[in-house]
């Protein structure tokens, strides 16, 4: 069975022992990724793109899993279901080489994706993964530099103790339609949204919504066919 999550961390849901390595050689061309849900973890985790992940999970996962983890969440957003990942043509982009054998790169970084309970072999063996990532459990966390566990303080005090979180909820979602609107990058419309003091985790999560919509316009907060000023 899984270790216990540390007190305060959401576990993961009561599924069967998550396999550490697939039940099969990773010799076929492609390997099919399905989302592995999770009520709590769906509620209270971050996108594997968001600010949160790269600035604190990065150092426990590794570059490789960490953008492994995002290509991932990319599909997920083009195929809810779960899609067919072309493994070489997956192992190339992220810079690794051969798909093969126990310690091919491509395998290690889906086994530290199971290790870090983040994904598992399910017995037909298929890839489940969280479409989101848990707040970084607190023997991680220890792990890292002083000043990244000193912000990581800061940041989930801030989200703790806000005031009004569905008000700011609210205005981060209108202003992330608003970029919206405007054609904006979703990954620049987040980064917009921090620098107009939206917290960063509310940054993401209105970014994502937006851009979930469509059509945009049904849900802007001017109706129908209405265009936001996204200016705070």
């Amino acid at each position: 069975m899984p270790a216990p999550a540390p007190v305060g961390v959401p576990g993961p849901s009561a599924l069967p022992a998550p396999r550490r390595r697939p039940p099969f050689a990773l010799e076929s061309p492609t390997l099919r990724v399905e989302p592995w849900p999770d009520p709590v973890i769906d509620t209270l985790g971050y996108d594997p793109r968001s600010g949160y992940v790269e600035r604190f999970w990065l150092g426990v996962l590794g570059p490789t899993t960490t953008w492994l983890l995002r290509r991932i969440a990319a599909g997920f957003d083009e195929s809810p279901e779960g899609f067919d990942l072309d493994v070489d043509e997956q192992a190339r982009a992220l810079g690794l080489g051969g798909r093969t054998g126990r310690h091919a790169p491509f395998q290690r970084a889906l086994a530290r994706c199971v290790t870090f309970e983040l994904a598992w072999w399910t017995p037909g063996g298929s890839f489940g993964v969280r479409r989101r990532v848990p707040p970084l459990p607190r023997r991680h966390l220890l792990r890292l530099p002083a000043g990244l566990q000193e912000l990581h303080g800061r940041w989930t005090s801030t989200q703790a103790r806000t005031p009004l979180l569905e008000a700011h909820r609210a205005r981060a979602r209108r202003l992330a339609l608003g970029l919206r609107d405007i054609e904006a990058d979703r990954d620049q419309a987040e980064a917009q949204l921090v620098r107009w003091h939206v917290h960063p985790a509310l940054a993401c999560e209105a970014a994502s919504w937006a851009w979930s919509l469509d059509p945009p316009a049904s849900a802007s907060p001017n109706g129908p066919g209405g265009r936001a000023d996204p200016r705070p």
